[in-house]
């Protein structure tokens, strides 16, 4: 990295904190490596670990390899609603109706540190309405913010913007786990049978005042820490000092048609109409759970209604075919590092699942833990998985039954420990750097330039959380 775009040092006056940040972001900046790297680190990690723990894989070593090799493609599916997911919230995203709203909006702060306060919470409040569109319309305003505010600090400002999908989103409606356990249809056969064939409704998980409550500290705590350790005037890097061009101010105007058949693709002629049959599906779709309350309309919210919901969305506010293609094929370099890296993922899966490791990690906190203490236990046990396994769905699946077990046993509110779990995954993202692939790559930034930052998050969330879940569970 060249010296021109190193962090300033903070003058002797800066906030302890500040420096503190700029010191992690600094390490990180040297020392970690990118997320692919991880991806490859984290599985041998997982294959020694389950060589050690398992008997049986010390006696055979190849039922260790087939367990890698048939998991390496079993969460494909999830990959490509994942991917999607990224995708309809980066079409969303830049619609002009919406792109006018990010636009206004990242007219508001007129400090860096107000800077990177506003994308915190916006990035926070909106994961609550889905992760996939927060993780995109938070890294555009990041950008806009960055071309309004030229003294903010590019890296603040970027993590800022996946602090949604490092704090609240699981707690909200593209909740992964809590939508798996809200009908008997959308859970595997793994949860059906851990949950007793009965399902936990959303108002027994994030619809719970407890739930409500942890989302509230978060936020105030999370947008309280970025303004202490957000560096102040002329101690940041911009995207100038990092050699970042941040583009135009809107997208360029679509041509014109250029012959006759290219009429029908700057026309909603066509568009329109498809549109309506998506909006269509989806009004039966909730109707026919309207007899059930408002809980059971809740349950019909799965990937696949969420993915169908955005991509009609921003077809009608692109209005045309054209336009809708052109953020489609903008949207595409941001998923890569998924289609990449979520095979390696599905691989350690693989691992955990098909031999002892799983069980045992999963053991050693079910056997400390107190009605208490296991909501704790859980939450760290949640980020510790996180790490290996950057799934809030996919994992949940895998250690359900035994979560939901011991929950049994020691008398823990099932629905409390789907909330107590997603607060842990959530914070896993902070210090696992693939979810944050698909924001890096739109504003072109390496891992290594923002986890400084969401490092130091990470360490105010995890005692905060602990916290959280042991007071809050005693309500219950």
């Amino acid at each position: 990295m060249p010296d021109s775009a190193r962090a300033r040092p903070s003058p002797p006056g800066s906030p302890a904190i500040e420096r503190f940040a700029l010191r992690a972001t600094e390490m990180a900046e040297r020392y970690m490596p990118d997320a692919f790297v991880f991806a490859l680190a984290a599985t041998l990690i997982v294959v020694v670990a389950a060589f050690a723990v398992d008997p049986a894989m010390r006696g055979d070593p190849g039922r260790l390899v087939q367990a890698w090799g048939k998991g390496f493609w079993v969460l494909i599916p999830f990959t490509l609603q994942m991917a999607m997911v990224i995708i309809g919230g980066y079409v969303l995203a830049t619609a002009p109706p919406v792109h006018r709203l990010l636009a206004r909006l990242a007219s508001w702060p007129r400090t860096p540190r107000g800077a990177v306060v506003t994308v915190a919470v916006a990035a926070m409040l909106s994961s609550w309405l889905n992760w996939g569109f927060s993780l995109i319309f938070s890294a555009v305003l990041a950008r806009e913010v960055a071309r309004r505010v030229p003294g903010a600090d590019y890296r603040a400002l970027a993590a800022s913007s996946f602090l949604g999908l490092g704090t609240i989103w699981a707690q909200g409606l593209s909740g992964s786990a809590a939508l798996q356990m809200a009908s008997v249809e959308s859970m595997p056969p793994a949860l059906k049978e851990a949950a007793g064939g009965a399902p936990i409704p959303l108002t027994e998980t994030i619809f719970l005042w407890q739930s409500f409550a942890c989302v509230a500290l978060e936020v105030l705590v999370v947008a309280a820490l970025m303004w202490a350790i957000a560096p102040g005037p002329g101690r940041g890097r911009t995207a100038a000092d990092m050699g970042i061009d941040l583009g135009p101010a809107e997208p360029p105007p679509l041509p014109s048609p250029a012959v006759p058949g290219e009429r029908l693709e700057h026309s909603p002629l066509l568009l329109l109409p498809v549109v309506a049959l998506g909006f269509a599906f989806l009004f039966q779709h909730f109707a026919a759970r309207a007899g059930g309350g408002v809980a059971a309309m809740l349950g019909a919210i799965d990937f696949n209604t969420i993915n169908l919901f955005f991509l009609m969305l921003g077809a009608l506010l692109h209005w045309t075919p054209a336009s809708l293609m052109r953020a489609f094929r903008d949207a595409t370099p941001a998923v890569w590092g998924v289609l990449l890296q979520f095979p390696f993922y599905a691989g350690i899966f693989g691992v955990m699942t098909g031999t002892a490791l799983s069980h045992a990690v999963a053991s050693l906190f079910v056997r400390a833990a107190s009605p208490e203490l296991y909501p704790a236990l859980i939450s760290l046990y949640s980020t510790f998985l996180g790490i290996f396994v950057p799934s809030g769905g996919s994992k949940w699946v895998v250690e359900a039954p035994y979560v939901l077990q011991a929950a049994r046993e020691l008398g823990v509110d099932a629905g409390w420990m789907v909330v107590t779990y997603d607060l842990g995954e959530a914070i896993a993202n902070l210090m696992q750097p693939f979810w944050m692939l698909p924001i890096l790559a739109l504003l072109g930034l390496r891992a290594r330039d923002i986890m400084g930052y969401t490092y130091v998050v990470a360490l105010v969330l995890i005692p905060l959380v602990l916290l959280e879940v042991t007071l809050f569970g005693l309500t219950l």
